[in-house]
Order: C-alpha cells, then structure tokens, then sequence
C-alpha cells in the first residue's frame, strides 16, 4: 500500500542512521531555542549559500551512489554468470561422462566450488564450506591452499585430464569441459577484483566529512527565518543525505552482510539443488527464505 512506503523500516537505512538523524534534530532544537526563547543572536548567513552547497553535495552524492549501484550490478550479473556456467558444466559431464563415480564427484566438486568462492567472497571460512562436498583425501590435500576455490577447479581439471589420458574423454569434449572451468576462473578472479578494489577511500571521506558539516551548519542558517519548523526541515535533510551516504557504503560491499549485500548462501543452496536433482539425489534441502525480510 502506497502509506506503507512512509513508515516501512525493513528494506529502509532507517535503522543505521537514526542516530545521526537525530542527533542533528536535537542540535536544531538547541540553536532554536537559543533563539527563540533565550534571544540569543546567531548570524544570519542566509539561505544562499547552504543551497548552493547542498545542490554541490547532493550531485556528489549522487555520482558516488551510481558508481556503488555500478559494483553492485556488475557483480550480481556475474553470480548470475555463475549460475549459467556451473549448472552448464554440471549438465555437460552429465551427458558427456560415462563413469558415473566420476561424474558424481565432479558435480559436488562443482557444488564445493560455489560454496568455497561465496565464502571466501564473505570473509568466512571457504574450506568449512566446501568440505562437505569434496573427497576426504582431496579436502585434506587441499586444507593449506590460499586460495580455495581455483584449486578446486584445478583439482577437476586433473579429474577431466585423467579422464582424457584413460580414453574416457576424448579430446573434443575434454575441450569443452575445459571451457566451462575457464569462465568459472574468470567469474572468480572478476568477483575478486570487485571485493579487493574498493572505491577510492578520500572520495567517501571527504563527502561523508562535507554531509555532516551541512548538516552540523544548516540549523544556524535557518534557525532565524524558520523557527520552531527549523528542525523538522533540517532532519528530512539530514535523512536524506545521511541516507544516500550510508546507501551507498552498502551498495560499494555487494558481498557483504548488510540489508543491501546480494544474497550469496542463497544462491550457492540454488546451485546444490540443482545440481544434486541432476544427479537423481532425493534428499534435497530446501531453498534458503529471508529471515526478517534479509535474504543472505
């Protein structure tokens, strides 16, 4: 319903910056009241030039909101890749392999892929979330690698190599299975990059430093023309930059746990799912729901 828009809070930053908000409510309340009931003079710079620096600020905020909203579509559309590639090489070595053991441990080494490179995408343990899905002796082998997810694919790639040598493969469809490693290396290494490349840290300082100094400043500017409405003028613009700001800090870290991070466990239980289908597995777990409206 179109009220509900006005004081919904799941799906809002309301939360993270209420604080902030009002506290600089208060703080206009104060220079109000110095004012108002103490006749206190404040100097009277008025409305110009607090315009002109909240039209400056707010096309700022608006530059570095859009290259946030930027990493964060470019690495969803390549989980979305991710999706494509796994269930396209889980589909191929099912019709292409005719050793059904190897085919079994490809597949859930694929599984083990996914859940390595989300967690390692998060910080987390990578090697606790692959385990599960990789031979004992494998995962042990593989317990002091740095970097989890390509030795998985390094270790499937030994797998179709044999595979070629013992004349189960031939070299055409080892081509093709090789292929689909490839665009899982590169979907790796370019979600990687988006996680180790961070927006230039001056940039979100120096708006982050200017948004607070506006909003500290802006009630001494209208304090004496607005009076009493000072504050609420002044919270719904403090919302709204404080908003974009922390919005965009959100939107910088796709992978991260945040309301506004992209919903990686969820995505890697859709994976297992349907590759384990694939294999006629029964004891399917269900789809990951949002907790409190939070889809992680």
């Amino acid at each position: 319903h179109p009220l509900e828009l006005l004081f919904i809070l799941r799906g809002s930053i309301v939360r993270d910056i209420a604080p902030k908000v009002l506290a600089i409510m208060a703080l206009s309340a104060g220079v109000v009241a110095l004012a108002d009931i103490h006749r206190i003079p404040l100097p009277d710079a008025g409305t110009i030039p607090f315009s002109i620096i909240g039209l400056a600020l707010s096309v700022f905020l608006g530059f570095r909101n859009n290259a946030c909203y930027d990493r964060w579509w470019e690495a969803r559309k390549h989980l979305g890749d991710l999706v494509v590639q796994t269930r396209a090489f889980a589909r191929e070595a099912g019709v292409l392999l005719p050793d059904e053991t190897l085919r079994r441990r490809l597949v859930h080494a694929a599984i083990g892929f996914t859940h390595a490179l989300t967690a390692s995408l998060r910080g987390q343990d990578a090697h606790a979330a692959a385990r599960t899905w990789l031979p004992e002796p494998l995962a042990d082998r593989l317990q002091s690698s740095q970097n989890l997810p390509d030795a998985i694919l390094r270790a499937i790639n030994v797998d179709l190599r044999d595979a070629l040598q013992s004349g189960a493969l031939s070299d055409i469809l080892y081509q093709t299975l090789s292929q689909r490693l490839l665009a899982l290396t590169a979907i790796q290494a370019a979600c990687e990059r988006i996680r180790h490349t961070p927006m230039p840290f001056a940039y979100a300082l120096l708006l982050h430093r200017t948004a607070w100094l506006f909003c500290l400043l802006l009630p001494f500017g209208l304090a004496s023309g607005l009076g009493w409405m000072t504050p609420f003028i002044v919270m719904v613009v403090a919302y709204t930059f404080f908003g974009l700001d922390a919005l965009g800090d959100q939107l910088e870290e796709p992978f991260g746990l945040q309301d506004h991070g992209l919903p990686l466990d969820a995505l890697a239980r859709i994976i297992e799912i349907d590759f384990r289908e694939g294999l006629g597995e029964k004891d399917l777990p269900e789809r990951l729901q949002p907790v409190e409206y939070l889809l992680l």
